[in-house]
């Protein structure tokens, strides 16, 4: 693609909401032609939750008496209250509930957060020297992982033995310091006999959860099958994301005179500086907020040649100030970055990029925002508005409808990339949850990935109507172009957003 603005009349544009699954590398249907037992591995394991049978053993089959006796030791020895407490629960109850219809598929212990709770907190840590991982099967852990009898030695030397410095610190600590008590006034299907002990009893359902995962992924196929295969997986969308993302940029949209980014950490933003095809190109413009928590932000490449000012002010703040008074737009920090631009040609822009909510609720009033500002701006500025709106297919009180907001856009005289109305089944996501995560209740089943994935039309490219006429487009899943209607990311495509682009001419 060589670059359109030779004049005043051509743009080329395109909008990524690069950000991928998160650390667990089985929580999406992935598309894996290099592994044809992937596919398997995955229905066998939603076979053996939903239909258990007599693999439906006890948990102290799996995690032993002699597992919780060590744990217990380990508890004891770091000062908890309350393992006595816990030792009772588990002589009565855990050890003798079976391990999916008793454990996985308990729904209290969901709503009591015991399990969820610790892995969101240990799971991955971000420590000074890289990440450190929890030793389970659903995050990037790297040590052997094919007996009970390994993975056991490593989660207490993990818990119990290793001091971790958090990324920032310089202090280090022990990964059980790090866990926090369950309250009650959070979370109230938690007993107050539970929360007093909270501590004790998330470790042991934790301990217990990550096992009940290893002995299952060890019953449906090899370690010597899955764990490579997990390898590639990890490899493939978690360490070399960045790198994969990158080359994309460069080689399908180096050309191109603005991209819109969303969901970008400041690492990215750190290694696209390092890439002189991009960084010689483009003017790579951050909010001046930035998002350090969630550390996800909307970001903006100018085409230097195009754009050769760059950035001539931030006005993310004079959108985010034209919300209703006292409106609650559900907008984080990053979510929105706005600016003003003038290109070669002397003509001015409004250019914004938008990360919408995950129910899209907070597209609309964002748009309406951006659409005040520009009323401010001289008549003859143009807009262009490349945004991950978060719409839907088939929208309802909680989801924003894709024609709806078509029909609120153009009623603003605004037109998209998918032309004046946009088109519900040009889906941009295709991601489907697996039965090898935490929330079961989110899990979809082999045969019904469609049906119950997030399957929609997410991400569109908004400019002036009658202004602009669309001269080329088109969606991107595939590395080098090209769009295939399969769950992704795959091992060659990182995110689970395509991309999206387009040409357009002056009317």
């Amino acid at each position: 693609m060589s670059s359109l603005l030779n004049s005043r009349s051509k743009l080329k544009i395109a909008s990524w909401n690069i950000a991928a699954i998160n650390n667990n590398p089985f929580e999406y249907w992935l598309t894996l032609p290099s592994h044809p037992e992937y596919n398997q591995i995955m229905i066998d394991v939603e076979n053996f939750i939903l239909n258990p049978g007599d693999k439906d053993v006890k948990v102290s089959e799996v995690f032993t008496e002699k597992m919780f006796t060590e744990l217990e030791t380990k508890m004891n020895d770091v000062g908890w209250e309350g393992v006595s407490t816990v030792r009772k629960y588990w002589e009565t109850d855990y050890s003798h509930r079976p391990i999916i219809t008793g454990f996985l598929q308990d729904r209290t212990l969901g709503s009591k957060r015991l399990a969820s709770m610790p892995d969101r907190i240990t799971n991955t840590l971000n420590v000074n020297s890289g990440i450190s991982c929890r030793p389970t099967v659903i995050n990037m852990f790297e040590g052997d992982l094919g007996s009970l009898d390994n993975w056991w030695k490593e989660w207490r030397e993990f818990m119990f033995e290793e001091e971790k410095v958090l990324s920032g610190k310089t202090v280090g600590q022990k990964v059980y310091e790090m866990l926090s008590p369950i309250k009650k006034s959070k979370y109230p299907a938690i007993t107050e006999e539970e929360e007093a002990v909270s501590l004790p009893l998330q470790t042991l359902c934790c301990a217990v959860f990550d096992g009940v995962l290893v002995h299952m992924m060890n019953v449906v196929s090899s370690a010597s099958v899955w764990q490579p295969m997990k390898s590639e997986i990890v490899t493939a969308l978690n360490k070399q994301k960045t790198q994969k993302t990158l080359d994309i940029i460069k080689n399908s949209y180096a050309t191109a005179d603005i991209i819109c980014l969303q969901e970008v950490s400041a690492a990215f933003i750190g290694h696209a500086n390092e890439v002189p095809e991009i960084s010689n190109a483009f003017n790579i413009i951050t909010p001046h907020d930035m998002d350090g928590k969630r550390d996800q932000n909307s970001v903006i490449l100018l085409r230097k040649s195009s754009f050769p000012s760059g950035c001539s002010s931030e006005i993310t703040s004079l959108v985010e100030s034209s919300f209703p008074e006292g409106s609650k737009v559900p907008v984080a920090k990053g979510d929105i970055l706005a600016l003003k631009c003038t290109a070669v040609t002397g003509q001015e822009y409004v250019v914004a990029s938008f990360h919408g909510d995950t129910n899209g609720l907070a597209t609309i009033p964002v748009l309406k925002a951006l659409n005040e500002v520009m009323k401010t701006q001289p008549s003859s500025t143009r807009l262009i508005f490349g945004l991950d709106a978060n719409v839907y297919e088939k929208g309802d009180s909680k989801k924003q409808d894709c024609m709806e907001f078509g029909t609120s856009y153009a009623s603003m005289g605004y037109t998209s990339n998918w032309g004046d109305e946009p088109d519900p089944k040009m889906y941009t996501t295709y991601n489907a949850r697996t039965y090898l995560q935490t929330q079961l209740n989110k899990a979809c089943k082999s045969n019904e990935k469609r049906e119950c994935g997030d399957v929609n039309p997410k991400d569109h490219i908004l400019f002036d109507k009658g202004v602009w006429k669309v001269g080329g487009g088109g969606r991107d899943n595939l590395v080098g172009g090209g769009y295939v209607d399969e769950p992704f990311p795959t091992l060659d495509w990182p995110s689970d957003h395509g991309a999206i682009w387009c040409d357009i001419e002056e009317v």
